[in-house]
């Protein structure tokens, strides 16, 4: 982009050393028509390249507000995909089945406490000598709705599917990845840059899609958790909000 303007610039310097030659040595009858064409093309090039600058500018805030809305609700269904893992073992397939868990589901509130007890098998290897060993006691003390867990008195779990200011869900996936011999439950949420961005230039949303950053979203997608890695944090980097 840089190149283009430094371009432009240097097409406006000449454009305006034309008409200072014209006027020096063009025929007066010529002189207006020439100059009224060459002022307009410097305006256009004038226009050109300050939209040039303008025009990135305003798509980065579109794109960054955007992306933080998209972001929300990403954090939103990765918390409940973690909830329905720890509660049933496994991440629910869609967004029905997640919706429906929220709904019903309930964590066990437990409180862990240490006691000593009669080593009865050692007891009696010893010949009736009293041994005691240390045992770990899980004591259920009552149940706590997911649901309010996660969003307090809040429903947006319920539209948490729908990407904002679009009429389009996110793609969900869910399965199990084979790491070491183990079957590990994993799950990705997703939606392209370009569905986020439909309505912006179609170059600079081109240009989006290639980016490689420490400080952008990578990528085609924003994403959150991943079908081949064993992960659940999304792909944006901190300046977003939180990605673990």
């Amino acid at each position: 982009m840089f190149k283009i303007i430094l371009i432009a610039v240097a097409v406006i310097l000449v454009t305006i050393g034309l008409v200072w030659l014209i006027d020096k040595f063009i025929p007066s009858k010529m002189k207006p028509v020439l100059t009224i064409v060459l002022w307009a093309l410097i305006i256009f090039l004038g226009y050109q390249t300050f939209m040039s600058v303008y025009e990135p500018i305003q798509f980065n805030k579109v794109k960054d507000k955007r992306y933080a809305l998209v972001i929300d609700k990403l954090i939103d269904i990765r918390d409940a995909q973690l909830a329905h893992q720890q509660v049933t073992g496994k991440f629910a397939p869609n967004f029905d089945n997640l919706v429906k868990f929220l709904d019903t589901a309930k964590y066990t509130i437990t409180q862990r406490r240490d006691s000593t007890v009669i080593d009865e098998e050692l007891t009696k290897r010893y010949g009736g000598v009293e041994t005691t060993k240390e045992i770990t006691i899980i004591d259920t003390l009552g149940f706590k709705s997911v649901k309010d867990s996660l969003f307090k008195n809040s429903d947006r779990f319920r539209t948490m599917m729908n990407v904002p200011n679009t009429d389009t869900q996110f793609e969900m996936k869910a399965g199990l990845l084979e790491q070491n011999d183990l079957k590990i439950p994993v799950f990705e949420a997703s939606v392209k840059k370009a569905v986020i961005l439909s309505d912006q230039d179609k170059d600079l949303i081109a240009q989006e899609n290639e980016v490689v950053s420490v400080d952008g979203v990578n990528g085609d997608a924003l994403r959150v958790g991943s079908m081949t890695e064993v992960k659940t944090n999304g792909n944006w980097p901190k300046t977003y909000g939180d990605s673990e």
